[in-house]
This record gives structure tokens, sequence and C-alpha cells, in this order.
């Protein structure tokens, strides 16, 4: 009321007969239609439990907190929850610091009656341990823009804010296990509230003579109004709470056809906070997940040739991660295909360098021997000795197919070995086969 006599001292008499005139033609002076609702912005805060509402010009900002307290004795097993409200001159000139206003008073009451009366928080899932500790949940309101509709603007902050506040987990240990532990949110995830269902406070006013309702009310449509009415429903349409304010009576139809506007309306609303709250969770759920650098160079070091780029690719790996910088993922593709490259080069030379008659790198304790590339390089090495040129082709065929006998032998009797189990003295060669070793002419 306060507020209301407040912003009629400032508007004139032209602009109340203006506002009243346009309701007849069902035009209001922000061009929408009487049971046309302003648009609703919902918004969460960094925090748990923080939420800012924006309908129209109006802004209010919602915060929930939690500690443990002492129960009431005549309900020792529930929890319990308050609600404050902050007006702020900020907002609205007609506003005062300090001492709280009756219509700061009347907002904090609709709100209240609203969730306590439905039971639409479990008080119950606050027990922490009967007659002696319960949590209290504390919702603060801060008014930051004065555009009209406080109630319907503040009772959406807080239901945002209670459907995305978490309270710490708590627990009995010590060593008699009767010691309260009260988990930090890194140790363990903190419990969301348990809200059987949102309870939405939808506003009318009355105008002029003729009784023209209105739904959700400008700033200046409350200074012209002579009554308001705000029910509080939930989307199975049943009636929370209702308040009716201002000296203006209202017939029995007219609360009736309210209330049904009010329950489509208090379902539009209630999807656009579920709605608002599933896409914080989500943004939430994705902010606790830990993601790794995905441009990661496996690099073998035991390999020659590309020791110096994979330790140059180190070093700078090092120094991003001291220097908290970013290494790009173009970067990372050239450094490997260099690895690559130069691991495929030391490859060719090792295998031509085999081929030449070099010492052999064949380990003869490793399983994994291929017995057609082995039997492929040997056969390759077995050349004809440019001696035996000149003798007849027979000589030669005779000679290429003892050679090629003797060689599938080795072959086999290396293949026979390498099945065995291995000892140690497999691993030094006899002396009489090292004296019987064929040496190339």
């Amino acid at each position: 009321m306060e507020q209301r006599l407040a912003t009629s001292l400032i508007m004139t008499l032209n602009e109340k007969k203006f506002i009243e005139s346009a309701l007849l033609s069902e035009i209001r002076v922000d061009g929408r239609r009487p049971f046309d609702y302003r648009t609703l912005t919902i918004t969460f805060g960094s925090e748990d439990g923080s939420s800012e509402v924006q309908l129209g010009q109006t802004q209010v900002i919602g915060f929930v907190t939690a500690q443990l307290v002492q129960p009431y004795r005549d309900r020792p097993n529930e929890g319990s929850f308050s609600i404050y409200t902050e007006f702020s001159p900020m907002a609205d000139p007609s506003f005062e610091t300090g001492r709280p206003t009756d219509f700061a008073i009347e907002l904090g009451r609709i709100i209240d009656r609203g969730l306590r009366e439905s039971r639409a928080v479990d008080t119950e899932s606050l027990c922490v341990i009967s007659g002696k500790l319960v949590w209290s949940i504390r919702i603060d309101l801060h008014i930051i823009d004065n555009g009209g509709n406080l109630v319907d603007a503040a009772n959406i902050a807080a239901l945002a804010a209670l459907s995305t506040f978490r309270r710490p987990e708590c627990t009995f240990g010590g060593e008699d296990g009767q010691q309260l532990i009260i988990h930090p949110p890194d140790v363990r995830d903190p419990l969301p509230l348990i809200i059987h269902h949102l309870p939405v406070a939808v506003t009318f006013g009355f105008i002029g003579k003729e009784n023209t309702m209105v739904i959700d009310p400008t700033h200046y449509e409350e200074a012209v109004m002579g009554g308001s009415m705000t029910a509080t429903l939930n989307t199975n349409g049943d009636v929370c709470a209702i308040q009716k304010a201002g000296g203006e009576g209202v017939p029995h139809s007219v609360i009736m056809q309210c209330l049904r506007i009010a329950s489509v309306k208090a379902a539009d609303i209630t999807n656009k906070i579920k709605n608002s709250v599933e896409s914080y969770n989500t943004e939430r759920s994705l902010r606790k997940v830990k993601r790794h650098n995905p441009s990661t160079v496996v690099v073998e070091f035991g390999q020659q040739g590309c020791g110096d780029v994979a330790k140059h690719h180190m070093e700078r790996l090092n120094l991003g991660s001291d220097e908290s910088s970013v290494i790009s993922l173009g970067d990372d593709v050239e450094i490997g295909r260099k690895i690559i490259e130069s691991y495929k080069m030391e490859k060719r030379n090792i295998t031509a360098k085999g081929s030449g008659g070099g010492p052999a790198t064949w380990d003869p304790y490793s399983r994994g021997v291929d017995g057609n590339a082995l039997r492929a390089s040997l056969a390759s090495r077995a050349t004809p000795l440019e001696i035996h040129k000149e003798e007849p082709k027979r000589e030669k065929q005779n000679e290429t197919l003892s050679s090629q006998q003797s060689l599938v032998h080795e072959v086999t009797k290396i293949e026979l070995q390498t099945k065995l189990p291995k000892t140690l003295k497999d691993a030094v060669k006899p002396r009489h086969k090292r004296r019987n070793k064929l040496m190339p002419n």
C-alpha cells in the first residue's frame, strides 16, 4: 500500500485516466493484452542456490543458505526454512533502508505461506539428529529493480534458488561412532533438497470502477488499481494459497475465473523453471568432468634418429604445463608426422645394414619370429659365388638346391629352438660351433 501511494503521488491525473481508458479497449500501456505475461528470464550464479529472475523491468535475486540448528519442540524431526526480503532505495525511491516496510513483510509472508502450507519442501529430510540437530534453510530475496509485480518475481526467484541448492552431506564417525562429520563438497557431493511440487504465485490487478482485471501488473498499473489478488497454484491445479489486498470487493465468479487463468500460467512458469534448472545441472556436471589433453604423442625412446624430435616435443609439453600455455593441435600433428618419418628412415637404414652382411640384430630369445620373413631374408643372402660362374648350368642348379635345403634346415632348427624354453646356457654358443662356423670366401 505504501508503495502504491508513493507512486500515485508521482503520476499525473491524465496518466491515470489514460491507463483506465486504454484498458476498456483491452490495451495496456506496454502493448500487452489483459491476460498476457511479461517476458520471463531465469539465470543462475556460479554457486549452488543462487538465482536471478527478470520479469519485464522487475529484477530480483534469490540466494539460499543452510545451517545446523536445534529443532522446535513440537516438531523435533523436521527442519525449518525462513524468508528474508531486502528492499534497496536503488530499486525504487519509495523504499527505505533499515526498518522493513509493511509491503516487505507482506511479500515475505505470501511466499512463505505458499511454500509452508503446501509442504512443497520435505522438511523431514532436513533432520540430522532427532530433537538435537536439523538443517535450517534461509532464503534471501534482494530487490534490484522494481518494475511492478514483485510478488511473482520474488516467488520465482525463491523456487529457482531452492531447486539448485545443495546442502552438505553428514555422516557419523569417530571412535564411538557418535561424532557428526560434515563432508565438504570436495570429499562428497552435496545433496539437493527434496521438493514435491513448485507453488507458483500469479497476481491479478483490478483497475477502475468496472474492476477491469489484468494479470502481471506493471509499476504504473499498480498505482492505478484499486485492489489485487495473488493466487498460488501448482501444475496439478491445487490451490496452495490466496492473498487478497486492497479495499475493492471481488465477486465469486471473478475469483473462479482468476483461478482458471492462474492454473494455466502456473503450468507455463513451472516448465520454464524446470528447463532452466535442467540446463544448469547439465552445465554443472560438465564443469566437474576432468578433461585431458587430446594431443598426446607416445614415443619409443629406444629408437635412434627420433630421440631428438621426441625430446624437443617433451620439452615443449613440460614448458606448456609450467606456464599454463595451450599447445595447438596442428603443432602436435606436425611433430607426430616428423617422428613417424624419422622412425621409418631409421628402420630403412637398419634393414639396409642387415642385408649388407653386417651383424645380425635378431634376438634368439624373441618369441615373435616370423618363419616366412626369416626364410625370405636368408634366401636373399644366399647368392651364388662368382668363382663358379663359368661352370655348367647343372652344377649351378645343384649348388642352389643344396644351399636352399641347408637354409631350410637351419630355419627349421631355429624355429624349434625358439619354441623350446630357453636357459642361460643357450645364450652362449659352444666352442665347437664357433670353430665350425662357415665364413664367406
